[in-house]
C-alpha cells in the first residue's frame, strides 16, 4: 500500500504534484503548537521524498520544494496576519498578501534544500532493491543535513527569522517523552533535535521500495529508536530532580489582557496604567519582591526616562523595597527632536526612580523599523511614525535583591544560541517581556512559548516569561513549566523564581558548534558513500590498442 501510494505521487504531474507539495508542507502546522502532533511529520515528510524521486531535474526538486516551503511557512505565519488588522483601515487591504509574499518568499530556503538533496539522484526502478534502500538513505541523510544548515541560515540572513524551527516541535507536544527528548538541546541545541527529528520523520519514505523489506523496516525504524533513547535520557536527568528556589525571591507576574486594539487608544492609556498598577497591589501577598509586567506595558510617550509623573504613577506598583520591572518605550531628545526611541526594560524603585534599563537590540523588521522605506509606501505596523533604534547588545542586569539576568524583549528569545551576552560572565536567569496582543487568539502565542521554552533547557537557565495578553509563565531550567497564565486570560501570578543549572551546560559553552558540525559530518558521509558506491558500480574503461586488444 505504502509503495503503491509512493508511486502515484511519483507520476503526479503540473498542477498536481505543486498540490501535493503544498498541502504535505501545510501538514506541517500540527505538529507545533498549539496542537503539538508530533506524529504530523511523519506523515508530512516521506510524501515530499517521494514527490522528489520523480524529479528527472534539478529545476523540477527546486520548484517542488519551493512548493512544499510555501505550504510549510504560509501555516507557520498566518498569524501575522492579526497585526495588520489591530490597525485594519490602514493595513487590512494588505494582511493576506503580505503574509503570503513572505511565506512564498521563504519558500527558496526548503527549495534549496530540495535542490541539494537532488546530488544523489532518486533510486532507478532497475536498481536492485536494497541498492534503493541504501540510495533512498543517502538522500534522507543529505535532505535532513542541508534542512538542518539552512534552518540556521534562516536564523540570521536578512537579520533572521528562526520561527518554527523543527525541533521545537518537542516542546508542547502531546507524546509522553516532550520534555525529556527536549534535554539533549542542552547539548546539542535545538538545531541538532531538528537533524534528528527530520531524519525520524523521512524515514518511513524507505518503505516505498520493493520487494523486500527487512532492510527498509529497520531503516525506518532505527531513528525512531534513536528518538526514544533520547526521551528515555532525558526521563533519567530529570529523575529525582526537584525544582529548586531562589530564597527570598518572589514574583507577581502581571497579565492584564487588554487588546491591542484597545491599547491603540490614546484616551485610555491612563486608565490603562492605573489597571496595571491595581492588579500589581491587589490582594498580594507580603513576600513578593518584584512586580514583572509586559513588553510595552507603560503606554507608549510615557516615557519614564523623562516623564517623573508616569513614573511616580508605575512605581506604585513595585513592593516596598523590591521594583517593577516593566517594558516601555524609552526617548532620547536632541534639543526640540527626538534623537532616538527604544523598546526598553526598566527596573522602577517605589519611588518612581529608574535603577537599570535595557535597550532591545534585535528589530522586528516591519513592526519596529521599516527597511526599503524608498520601495514601501507604508509606515511600520506599530505605528507612531518613526523607527524604533536598536540597543547596543545583549547585557547582564543586576537589580537589588535578584539573581543577575538577561532581558530578552519579544522574538530575541526565538535566537537559540544568542540569548546571553557571551563571555565568562554568566547571567543566572532569563527574562522575556513580551507583547503577543498583536496576535490575538492564534497560534503564534504558543509557538512562541514553545521556542522560549527550550532557550531554558538549552542555556540550563530558568526563564520567566511575562505578556500582555499571555502565555505568561515560569519555566524551570530542565523546561518544566513550574506556573503558567494561558492565553487570553486575566490575572496574576505570584511564583518563585527556580534556580539555574551550575555551571555552563554543553550547548552554553559551543553553542550551534555542535548540531552544525554532526549536519555536516552526516551530509559529507551521505554524499561520499554515495559517489563511492556509483564509482564501484561504473564500467571500468581499459585502454585499448591499435590492434583492438586491450594494452
Amino acid at each position: 500500500m505504502i509503495g503503491t501510494f509512493a508511486r502515484k505521487l511519483n507520476g503526479l504531474t503540473g498542477w498536481r504534484r505543486l498540490a501535493a507539495a503544498f498541502l504535505a508542507g501545510a501538514l506541517t502546522l500540527f505538529a507545533f503548537a498549539p496542537f503539538s502532533i508530533a506524529p504530523a511529520l511523519w506523515l508530512a515528510f516521506p510524501p515530499l521524498m517521494w514527490l522528489l524521486d520523480g524529479c528527472k531535474t534539478r529545476r523540477e526538486a527546486i520548484i517542488i520544494g519551493w512548493a512544499f516551503g510555501f505550504g510549510h511557512y504560509l501555516v507557520s505565519f498566518y498569524w501575522i496576519t492579526s497585526a495588520f488588522f489591530v490597525d485594519s483601515e490602514t493595513f487590512g487591504a494588505i494582511a493576506y498578501p503580505a503574509v503570503t509574499a513572505l511565506s512564498f518568499a521563504i519558500g527558496i530556503f526548503v527549495a534549496i534544500v530540495c535542490a541539494i538533496t537532488h546530488i544523489i539522484p532518486p533510486p532507478h526502478e532497475d536498481d536492485m532493491p536494497d541498492d534503493r534502500v541504501v540510495i533512498m538513505t543517502l538522500r534522507i541523510l543529505l535532505f535532513a543535513a542541508a534542512w538542518t544548515v539552512i534552518e540556521w541560515v534562516r536564523s540570521w540572513i536578512f537579520t533572521g527569522f528562526p520561527w518554527n524551527p523543527t525541533g521545537a516541535i518537542w516542546s508542547e507536544t502531546i507524546t509522553p517523552f516532550g520534555i525529556p527528548i527536549i534535554q539533549v538541546t542542552t547539548l546539542i541545541g535545538t538545531y541538532g533535535l531538528t537533524l534528528i527529528t527530520v531524519i525520524a520523520a523521512l524515514a518511513p519514505a524507505v518503505l516505498a521500495q520493493p520487494p523486500r523489506f527487512a532492510r527498509a523496516w529497520i531503516t525506518a525504524a532505527t531513528p525512531v529508536l534513536v528518538l526514544v533513547l533520547i526521551g528515555i535520557g532525558g526521563a533519567w536527568r530529570l529523575h529525582d530532580v526537584e525544582t529548586q528556589f531562589v530564597p527570598g525571591v518572589k514574583f507577581r507576574l502581571v497579565q492584564a489582557n487588554i487588546p491591542q486594539a484597545e491599547r491603540e487608544r490614546p484616551s485610555q492609556w491612563e486608565a490603562q496604567l492605573q489597571d496595571y498598577v491595581a492588579l500589581s497591589v491587589t490582594d498580594r501577598p507580603d513576600d513578593i519582591t518584584h512586580v514583572i509586567w509586559g513588553e510595552a506595558a507603560v503606554p507608549p510617550t510615557f516615557f519614564l526616562n523623562l516623564d517623573s509623573r508616569h513614573s511616580q504613577v508605575a512605581g506604585m506598583a513595585a513592593p516596598d523595597g523590591g521594583y517593577l520591572i516593566t517594558g516601555a518605550d524609552r526617548g532620547v531628545r536632541d534639543g526640540d527632536h527626538w534623537s532616538a526611541i527604544y523598546n526598553s526594560l526598566y527596573a522602577v524603585t517605589p519611588a518612581g526612580n529608574i535603577d537599570a534599563t535595557y535597550d532591545k537590540t534585535h528589530l522586528v523588521p516591519f513592526g519596529e523599523y521599516m527597511p526599503l522605506r524608498w520601495l514601501i509606501p507604508y509606515d511600520k505596523i506599530t505605528g507612531g511614525g518613526g523607527d524604533y533604534s536598536a540597543g547596543t547588545g545583549l547585557t547582564i542586569l543586576n537589580v537589588r535583591g535578584l539573581p543577575s539576568f538577561t532581558p530578552l524583549i519579544c522574538y530575541e528569545a526565538i535566537f537559540s544560541g544568542n540569548v546571553t551576552p557571551g563571555g565568562e560572565a554568566r547571567p543566572r536567569w532569563l527574562l522575556n517581556l513580551t507583547n503577543d496582543s498583536w496576535f490575538g487568539m492564534t497560534t503564534g502565542p504558543y509557538q512562541h512559548f514553545a521556542m522560549a521554552r527550550l532557550r531554558a533547557v538549552e542555556e540550563g537557565l530558568p526563564l520567566v516569561r511575562v505578556a500582555n495578553t499571555g502565555i505568561s509563565g515560569v519555566v524551570d531550567a530542565y523546561g518544566r513549566t513550574v506556573a503558567a497564565l494561558g492565553l487570553g486570560k486575566r490575572g496574576v501570578l505570584d511564583t518563585r523564581l527556580p534556580t539555574p543549572i551550575e555551571g555552563m551546560t554543553p550547548f552554553g559553552f559551543a553553542g550551534n558548534f555542535i548540531a552544525l558540525a554532526l549536519a555536516t559530518l552526516i551530509g559529507g558521509i551521505a554524499l561520499v558513500t554515495y559517489h563511492r558506491r556509483t564509482e564501484r558500480a561504473a564500467p571500468r574503461l581499459w585502454p585499448t590498442g591499435l590492434d583492438g586488444k586491450t594494452g
